[in-house]
């Protein structure tokens, strides 16, 4: 059973019509390429999915069960994470404090032993117990996810002083703080070197082998080819294509985005 299955997605926005009749399914462990011109539609579709804009039209249905998105803590309560492309990461914070930004863990004094650490005992006896956020535990958690990754990314390290690759990490790690069913990926190879695409790539096939389904969008053609399984092509808000990549060849995708073939 596919794990999303998007029927006759449309978006407008007044007169503008940025998707028309969509279709879509996504199988656990299966990494889709959505590929098209700027303007195509591309990041319309993924954010429909990760619950930021709602369709004009269409139904959406997770394991089989249709539902309605109504935000991305929504989408994400249903399994589905999204890497933007400008990662929204904060450089002055740690690796680890990105991963659990907006969700960190805390420690609450529940027994007599942690009731007589410092910061409990100092507390006066009218006011409640305060948060104390548990560093430990995050640096600890967040570890674990970079050696799932088998990424050298470290909890502690700013990440304004990480390489385009390491911040994917982050991004990605972060999405598995709630052990997402499907990982939305927009561009997560734009701007960055040869070395650290190849980390990217590498990091997208771990999470493929760990069931996770993937759509990946992306300029860079060789890249879908690398870790995709099938690939989806949108031309002005409409599919053109859909088939495996093993079927298909880097120049019918090209012809397919620039409109030289119109269909496949």
């Amino acid at each position: 059973m596919a794990v999303l299955e998007l029927e006759d997605i449309s978006k407008q926005y007044g007169a503008i019509t940025a998707l028309t009749n969509i279709s879509l399914t996504l199988e656990a462990g299966q990494v889709v390429g959505l590929v098209g011109d700027n303007g195509a539609g591309k990041t319309t579709l993924v954010k429909i999915i990760a619950g930021n804009f709602h369709p004009t039209s269409g139904h959406i249905r997770l394991n089989g069960e249709p539902v309605s998105l109504h935000g991305p803590k929504d989408a994400r309560s249903k399994g589905i994470e999204i890497v933007y492309q400008d990662l929204a990461l904060a450089d002055n914070l740690t690796a680890a404090a990105n991963i659990f930004l907006g969700r960190e863990l805390t420690l609450t004094a529940r027994t007599p032993e942690e009731a007589e650490r410092p910061w409990y005992r100092r507390r006066r006896w009218w006011l409640p117990v305060p948060e104390i956020l548990d560093y430990r535990g995050m640096y600890k958690r967040a570890g674990e996810l970079f050696m799932e990754l088998k990424s050298e990314t470290r909890p502690r390290d700013l990440v304004r002083r990480m390489s385009g690759g390491q911040r994917q990490a982050v991004a990605i790690a972060r999405t598995r703080l709630s052990n997402p069913r499907i990982v939305l990926m927009d561009e997560p190879t734009a701007a960055i070197s040869v070395r650290q695409v190849a980390e990217v790539l590498s990091l997208i096939r771990r999470l493929r082998d760990q069931g996770i389904a993937i759509i990946l969008i992306s300029h860079r053609i060789p890249d879908v080819f690398a870790v995709c399984d099938r690939l989806v092509v949108l031309r002005r808000g409409e599919k053109v294509a859909d088939k495996n990549v093993a079927d298909s060849s880097p120049e019918e995708v090209t012809g397919l985005i620039t409109g030289a073939i119109e269909r496949a």
